[in-house]
């Protein structure tokens, strides 16, 4: 687990928000990649579509009680991107938590339950996935103030959007609309996965469903009770963890949180990850409940699916395109055309989506946007990296790109921040050779350390410590060329990093 510094807004103690952030977003390739998957991205605005769900929620929840679930692959990025907009004037820390590995979120949401009841045995959590568009953050609070009256009342509550189209992607919830247990939440009857066509239809004439937004709102204590009930396996694996955690916290929710990285409990949550079934909360918990209420929502959401939904989310031209970075279009229409550094010029195009970045190029038909994930799938099957990182590879201490790379070597353009190092560090497989091309590199080697300036080089041997460090006002760019059996990221033992991460 790592954390980072926000500011923070005065709110109920006991309420928190626990924010799912570890999707992979197949279906925005090249965009996306494992890596770099949906929620980090900035698709609708400057922002990534996470943070704008940190944003929105922050006036109600602050950082300090907001935990973003993602995975071990992508904690790094989540730390540079809330790293970006830290404020040091009030600091707050959002909790970060890396999962060892994918089970769906049922167990994710049953060990961020632990953690809030261990903090606060009341405590309200407010589950939500960080990949959702919404405009009108003030109707968002207000909704979710009646999710959260529900909660306290001691029901399972979801979000629900009411269908404008008979959508067959979506999950839909039946509610009993003569039935309202209170100020705008309503009894669920039923629970439908991605109806046919016919079946969407008639559930848009009849009025009483809505769209799952697989937005949540209950007590942990409450979710708890109810996995017991239902998931007995998890809860019991679960409760193996709460046992670690306050072994090692005394129950102090500041002492739980920073226990998530020590051996302890890592090993203990790793273990649990290791046997727990795959589930969803939606069918473990939700579908089989007697306690679930709905709050039709007032708000303006979007799942942003695919790059088809991009169509309605942005502005067009005049002809129906929506156009971004360097484009010259002449003639073309219903297309999405986004460009990176490169210029694109199109010309004639209908119903065409095209997505360019340094190291991939996609031309699809706009409908069949969300099959995108295929080839995503296909990248995997012949191990082909784009699938998993992009060129540029963005770090807490600045970036890398990858020139070029063969057999036994790998060539970098390495950028460092100001007044920024990267770990003490050692590769077992691998020696490198730097060359400053600007700035100044401070170098660790072994017990060395010393200066090297623009037209200077230096050298690492294979299983040496070293670190680099810009201790100057401007960005320091090297070239790095490495060499030898294995050139992989995972080849890093990091002894000391700034940035708390792990081997």
């Amino acid at each position: 687990m790592e954390k980072k510094i926000r500011n923070s807004t005065h709110a109920d103690p006991a309420l928190f928000a626990v924010v799912l952030a570890g999707g992979s977003g197949t279906r925005f390739w090249p965009l996306s990649r494992e890596m770099m998957p949906k929620q980090l991205l900035s698709l609708l605005g400057p922002d990534s579509l996470l943070k704008q769900t940190l944003t929105r929620i922050e006036e109600r929840v602050p950082p300090k009680r907001t935990l973003v679930i993602t995975s071990q692959s992508q904690v790094e990025e989540i730390y540079r991107q809330l790293n970006l907009t830290k404020k040091e004037s009030v600091p707050e820390e959002y909790v970060i938590i890396a999962e060892p590995r994918g089970r769906n979120t049922a167990p994710a949401i049953g060990l961020a339950a632990v953690v809030v009841r261990m903090t606060s045995p009341d405590g309200v959590m407010a589950v939500l996935p960080s990949d959702h568009f919404i405009r009108d953050r003030d109707q968002f609070l207000r909704d979710l103030e009646i999710a959260i009256g529900a909660a306290r009342e001691g029901y399972l509550v979801t979000l629900g959007i009411p269908p404008t189209r008979p959508e067959t992607g979506f999950g839909y919830i039946e509610y009993d609309s003569a039935a309202a247990e209170g100020s705008g939440f309503f009894r669920v009857r039923s629970f439908t996965e991605k109806p046919d066509l016919p079946t969407a239809q008639r559930y848009l004439r009849e009025g009483n469903y809505s769209w799952n937004s697989g937005m949540f709102v209950w007590k942990a204590a409450r979710i708890l009770e109810e996995i017991e009930r239902h998931l007995p396996g998890l809860h019991e694996r679960l409760m193996e963890i709460e046992g670690v955690i306050s072994e090692v916290s005394g129950q102090m929710y500041a002492q739980a949180a920073d226990t998530l990285e020590t051996e302890e409990v890592k090993q203990a949550v790793a273990g649990v990850y290791d046997e727990v079934e795959s589930v969803s909360i939606d069918y473990g918990v939700m579908e089989k409940s007697e306690h679930v209420v709905v709050v039709p929502a007032r708000f303006d959401w979007s799942d942003v699916g695919s790059f088809g939904a991009l169509f309605d989310l942005l502005p067009g031209d005049g002809r129906g395109n929506v156009l971004s970075g360097r484009v010259i279009d002449l003639e073309s229409e219903h297309c999405l055309v986004r460009g990176d550094k490169r210029l694109i010029a199109t010309l004639g195009l209908q119903g065409v989506i095209v997505v360019d970045t340094e190291d991939a190029v996609l031309v699809c038909a706009r409908d069949r946007a969300q099959e995108v994930r295929k080839i995503v799938a296909r990248l995997k099957e012949e191990g082909q990296e784009e699938s998993l990182v992009h060129r540029t590879v963005m770090r807490p201490w600045g970036s890398y790109t990858i020139l070029d790379r063969g057999d036994k070597f790998k060539i970098k353009r390495v950028e460092v921040n100001p007044h920024s190092r990267l770990s003490l560090q050692l590769h077992h497989h691998r020696s490198e050779h730097w060359v400053v091309v600007s700035g100044t590199a401070r170098v660790t080697v072994g017990e060395k350390v010393y200066d090297v300036h623009p037209g200077e080089s230096t050298f690492v041997p294979a299983s040496t410590r070293h670190r680099l460090e810009n201790p100057g006002i401007i960005p320091l760019v090297l070239i790095e060329v490495q060499n030898g059996e294995y050139l992989e990221e995972d080849d890093i033992v990091r002894l000391d990093d700034d940035f708390r991460r792990g081997k």
